[in-house]
């Protein structure tokens, strides 16, 4: 794409973005609701405008990365470890039961092979860990007790699905499994999730050390952005998701986060920079979140390309049907298999069903491979496209009517 040309369609994205979010944000929907059609709009499905291309992509995906470096800033790990075991078995259900049931329904009922069965099962346990943040953000709750579970859960779930692409990736390129790489990678991802927060923490004690001394202006600012894309960097030299690396990095300048370490006497020093760095930072982050996270929301839309259904196949809506009904109920039933007052466990349960861009990493994954023919990929793209964009309402409806003071 010529520069000009790049300079023209981001303009257009961003107005884009801009206009139909605060459209529908006047009739009281969510605002990403608003973005995700302008991808629909001017992408492939509508006016053709704007196609996924590399360039935008690489913008959505700094995007993505800023949106998770102020999750991982707003995370209380220590309010999120008061929850005890219930993310990890939110997620483990929520990744468990999709695949599960998607997969049953592929072989048993329309007869598809085990490999296809497994990708379309695997497309189904993804969760969007952008949309239902962004969501809750928009309905004021992501400071929630049971928001901390949705996130735990979400990163968990995102961690799961990079093991289970790598797994199918695998099996469908080399034709076997092979139990020691998976462990491998399984490893080098746990031990950056917990690593990497520790060290950035080490690392922002020095930035504000050096940014109280600055001579010159936007210290913290470079140095908070140059920790976050390093450690997006390490995450995909580990495979784990880069969107990790903006988690971990946000996690390291967090105010709730901080450890102590003893040097052998009775002093100990704390590794904590002072709260008034999170709050400058994350006044000097905001406008660079609030202009690149919306590009990320419509690179979604435009990546659901509906003129690629077959609308007129009674194979793609009865294989939609069925795949929609076990997506939106194997998230959903998550939020129940853990001990909590019944509004929490729906909330829970529907901020699990976005699938977004993880589904369409894993369903365009299938297709180019020739594993999932075109009316598979195009009934996964209905699945997705439907819970991505209908979860926003359903939250939204539940929240206005069970939490209306928020």
């Amino acid at each position: 794409m010529a520069l000009p040309e790049f300079f023209l369609l981001l303009a257009v994205a961003l107005i884009a973005a801009r206009v139909l979010s605060e459209t529908v944000a006047r009739f009281g929907v969510p605002a990403v609701i608003g973005e995700l059609l302008a991808g629909l709009l001017i992408g492939p499905s509508l006016l053709g405008w704007v196609t996924p291309d590399a360039s935008m992509k690489l913008l959505a995906e700094i995007g993505i990365i800023l949106l998770l470096f102020e999750v991982g800033m707003d995370t209380n790990l220590h309010r999120l470890a008061s929850s005890g075991i219930k993310p990890y078995v939110v997620a483990l259900i929520g990744f468990i039961l999709p695949f599960v049931l998607g997969y049953a329904v592929s072989t048993a009922y329309f007869q598809l092979p085990e490999l296809t069965a497994m990708f379309i099962g695997g497309t189904l346990t993804a969760t969007s860990i952008g949309i239902t943040v962004r969501v809750l953000n928009d309905l004021g709750r992501r400071q929630s007790d049971e928001a901390q579970i949705i996130i735990g859960a979400a990163v968990l779930d995102d961690i799961l699905g990079v093991l289970a692409l790598a797994f199918l990736y695998q099996f469908a390129i080399e034709q076997h499994i092979s139990l020691q790489s998976l462990g491998e990678v399984s490893i080098y991802i746990v031990l950056f999730m917990l690593l990497a927060p520790i060290c950035g923490k080490l690392i922002a004690v020095l930035i504000d050390h050096l940014d109280q001394r600055a001579q010159t202006p936007g210290l913290l600012l470079t140095m908070a952005l140059s920790v976050t894309l390093l450690f997006s960097w390490l995450a995909h030299a580990v495979d784990a998701p880069e969107i990790m690396g903006g988690f971990a990095a946000g996690l390291a300048f967090s105010q709730h986060f901080g450890f102590t370490l003893n040097w052998g006497s009775k002093n100990s020093t704390l590794f904590k920079p002072s709260p008034k760095l999170a709050h400058r930072l994350e006044e000097q982050m905001r406008p660079l979140i609030h202009t690149f996270t919306p590009l990320f929301f419509v690179m979604v839309g435009i990546s659901l390309n509906l003129r690629e259904v077959d609308w007129n196949s009674s194979h793609v809506w009865s294989l939609a049907g069925a795949l929609l009904l076990c997506a939106i109920v194997g998230k959903f039933a998550a939020g129940f298999f853990i001990k909590d007052s019944r509004a929490n466990q729906i909330s829970i349960g529907l901020a699990m069903i976005p699938r977004g861009e993880v589904g369409l990493i894993f369903a365009q994954l299938g297709f180019t491979q020739g594993i999932l023919d075109g009316e598979l990929y195009a009934a996964l793209l209905i699945v997705i496209a439907l819970t991505t964009i209908l979860p926003p309402f359903m939250l939204k409806t539940f929240y206005s009517k069970y939490y209306p003071a928020q």
